[in-house]
């Protein structure tokens, strides 16, 4: 028979179940808190701890410096300690801890880096070209959606064939922690997916819903999305490597600079929070300090 499950591992199972039932959250948030987890929980066991109520600052201090002695960014170890405090707070309220031990932990300050976008005349030479034979257009398509609705992969992928004869001006999809919302389509974006939605029927197998399919007629995977957005992007001659969130980062970026609502470039890309949709601030400010340099007649800052 196998040993039962220490109190630590008995913490983190409820905890993942949590998760999954209660928060609803996604396949990405899961594995990464599962693993990070259970890192520590082999720590722990190092240590001799197997109880929460014995872990405490000192626990996690230990942790974090193992990490970062076997070369783990700042970025890295913020996520570790993220995971550890919500397993904590859990454990305070499920009554498991008298407190929780990462509360005074600090992670170590890393530079933010800011996301990288596509130029908006790059991507618009490269989507005025015709598409080339039904994967052409299906590519063509992914990357007009993406770039119009600032979707994620995992939204994307999951889309169906909607109803009617034409694709709608709107679409409704699943985002991070299974929160619904409605994106916009734009009309360049319609009459890509109107033209790959001619060529689908020739390639999709009977009974698939999927919007997307790959020369097997299934669904594509979130894996053959991104190899196909970077093939593409050699097709057209995109001076850039191509990927799903370059083209969300640049619907984000470029809406920013032509509106300047925050808060609706917050809605459209479905952010919970208006801080984390605030990064790109930092992009369009780097854009105005650029053309204030250069046209201000006073903007010099160093004698050269």
């Amino acid at each position: 028979m196998s040993e039962p499950a220490s109190a630590l591992e008995r913490l983190l199972a409820g905890y993942m179940s949590h998760l999954r039932v209660d928060r609803r959250a996604s396949e990405h948030t899961l594995e990464a808190t599962r693993r990070d987890s259970t890192a520590f929980l082999a720590y722990c066991a190092e240590c001799g701890i197997h109880e929460p109520r014995r872990v405490d600052i000192h626990t996690v201090r230990g942790f974090i410096t193992r990490l970062h002695r076997k070369g783990q960014q700042p970025s890295s170890l913020r996520r570790y300690l993220s995971s550890l405090r919500g397993l904590f707070r859990y454990a305070l309220r499920e009554g498991l801890a008298e407190h929780n031990p990462v509360a005074g932990v600090r992670g170590p300050k890393g530079k933010r880096e800011l996301p990288k976008v596509i130029m908006a005349e790059d991507l618009d030479n490269a989507l005025n070209l015709e598409a080339e034979g039904e994967l052409g257009a299906r590519d063509k398509a992914m990357v007009e959606l993406f770039y119009s609705a600032g979707l994620r992969l995992a939204e994307l992928q999951k889309l169906d064939v909607p109803p009617g004869d034409r694709f709608p001006d709107e679409v409704r999809v699943l985002g991070k922690g299974s929160k619904e919302r409605i994106a916009p389509v734009g009309g360049k974006a319609r009459e890509a997916l109107d033209a790959w939605l001619r060529e689908r029927g020739a390639m999709a197998a009977p009974e698939e819903s999927a919007l997307f399919v790959g020369r097997n007629g299934r669904r594509l995977s979130q894996r053959s999305i991104e190899l196909r957005l970077a093939a593409w992007a050699r097709t057209v001659g995109l001076p850039a490597h191509l990927h799903p969130h370059k083209l969300r980062h640049s619907f984000a970026t470029h809406m920013l600079e032509a509106s300047g609502d925050l808060r609706a470039v917050q809605e459209l890309l479905g952010h919970a929070n208006l801080s984390t949709t605030q990064i790109y601030t930092q992009l369009d400010w780097k854009r105005l300090a650029k053309v204030y340099d250069e046209a201000h007649p006073r903007a010099k800052r160093r004698i050269t």
